[in-house]
């Protein structure tokens, strides 16, 4: 995957300044705004790390659960036909919405 970094389950996105010659980003996936940025790439990750520390310490200082990037659940905008016609087939296979999409999805992932 480019142009992300990752540490204890957070994404970061990861951008370039010209203007600034600086790296910069934030972290994808939460509903916190958590930046950092450095003028290296040594020194992006670096910052990286630190504020993802700094964000769960805060977290707890707040005793407020710390919000991972990716909770497992999304939400997935389809056309109504097909909508329709997906949950017919997992009914049809006495399964669930649910579980239709979370197969078909890890089935197209085995040939990534």
């Amino acid at each position: 995957m480019n142009d992300v970094l990752t540490y204890k389950g957070f994404i970061g996105s990861v951008h370039f300044s010209a203007e600034d010659n600086v790296f910069f980003g934030k972290v994808e996936g939460i509903n916190d705004l958590v930046t950092f940025e450095g003028d290296t790439v040594k020194k992006l990750k670096e910052s990286f790390c630190y504020m993802i520390d700094e964000h769960i310490k805060d977290c707890e200082t707040e005793n407020i659960p710390v919000e991972r990037s990716f909770k497992g659940s999304f939400n997935v905008r389809l056309t109504p036909d097909l909508h329709r016609r997906a949950s017919i087939w997992a009914k049809m296979h006495g399964s669930t919405l649910n579980s239709f999409i979370k197969e078909s999805i890890e089935k197209r992932l085995e040939f990534a």
